[in-house]
């Protein structure tokens, strides 16, 4: 068994703060690196993430920095910086480590300018070091609470894959190994663009048969999206995926669907993003979901329709309106 003691965890948001908690109870040593300076000296001065996980009590042991240099040394790194930043952020800190240094990727979204996937962006920036997906259905707040939660460790690499889910597996984080590197990332992405629609569902109040119906739905765009990639079907039938979806669509608790809800009850795109802090990865991953799907003939409605609200002006009632209107079909 090899454990990776020393980690840093790059990026401070809520989900980067849970990851690198929870890794800080496994007994690991763990530095937590954010942008913003009121997020270290709030994470080192009170012990809490104040900004973007607030009311959560972190470990002690827990240290937060501004400086990517103090990434250099680390056994492994896990990325967690909004998808749009992946690459810019890798380049940064490229110089500080290893080429051999494995990277666990825990954004989850494709790249606007490109269309790329974050384990292709990742290899384009650090070609030489080993990668590693993690996805699953998590909150970053019951995580760092130490709730238990079940996640997805995808990897070409079997045994580095194993060795991650020995340094961060505890009996309140499960981690289930996956070959499938795509299939995992394609459920991390897609299934925010499907909260958005569930949550413009909750917000219209249409009802729990439709939520219901527009997550099964949404899974089929899903499995169509991701085959066409190269990704297994019973990787997203998994934690990765159907798992995912279904947490991210039931809570407003999702910044996705609370994006969703908001658009549902009639606020603007641009009223309900100037008021985030944090990154709904939805908003983002609509677009170029939608283009991809055009330019390969990949049936996909539901992402189509996220797509237009948030980016081109449509009027939330009649796209609702033309997506149930659209042609009875085949289930299969």
């Amino acid at each position: 068994m090899t454990i990776y003691h020393k980690i840093t965890v790059i990026g401070g948001g809520a989900w980067g703060t849970a990851l690198a908690s929870m890794a800080t109870r496994a007994g690991r040593e763990v530095t937590l690196w954010a942008r913003e300076d009121d997020v270290v000296t709030s994470i080192n001065e009170t012990h809490e993430n104040k900004d973007f996980l607030p009311g959560i009590t972190l470990p002690e042991g827990l240290k937060a920095t501004s400086k990517l240099a103090d990434a250099e040394g680390s056994d492994v790194i896990l990325m967690v910086v909004p998808a749009q930043f992946v690459r810019a952020v890798a380049q940064d800190l490229k110089s500080f480590l290893k080429e051999s240094t494995p990277i666990i990727l825990c954004a989850k979204g494709i790249e606007q300018s490109t269309g790329k996937m974050m384990n292709e962006v990742m290899s384009e920036v650090l070609p030489k070091s080993p990668l590693v997906v993690l996805s699953g259905p998590t909150f970053a707040h019951e995580v760092a609470k130490g709730l238990p939660a079940a996640v997805t460790i995808a990897s070409r690499y079997q045994q580095i894959a194993q060795n991650v889910a020995d340094t961060l597996g505890q009996t309140t984080f499960r981690p289930y190994l996956s070959r499938d590197v795509v299939g995992a990332e394609v459920g991390g992405a897609v299934k925010n663009v499907l909260a958005v629609a569930c949550g413009i569902v909750a917000g219209l109040e249409l009802g729990e048969n439709a939520r219901a119906a527009l997550i099964t739905r949404g899974m089929a765009e899903m499995v169509r999206f991701g085959e066409a990639r190269g990704a297994k079907r019973e990787t997203m039938m998994g934690l990765c995926g159907l798992g995912d979806l279904i947490l991210t669509c039931s809570s407003t608790q999702s910044r996705n669907m609370s994006l969703g809800m908001a658009l549902g009850q009639g606020k603007s795109v641009e009223q309900i993003m100037m008021g985030r802090k944090s990154v709904a990865e939805g908003y983002h991953t609509a677009s170029i979901l939608a283009d991809i799907a055009e330019q390969e003939s990949i049936d996909m409605p539901i992402a189509a329709a996220v797509h237009k609200i948030l980016h081109q002006g449509g009027d939330v009632a009649k796209v609702v309106e033309d997506l149930m209107r659209r042609p009875y079909v085949s289930e299969l």
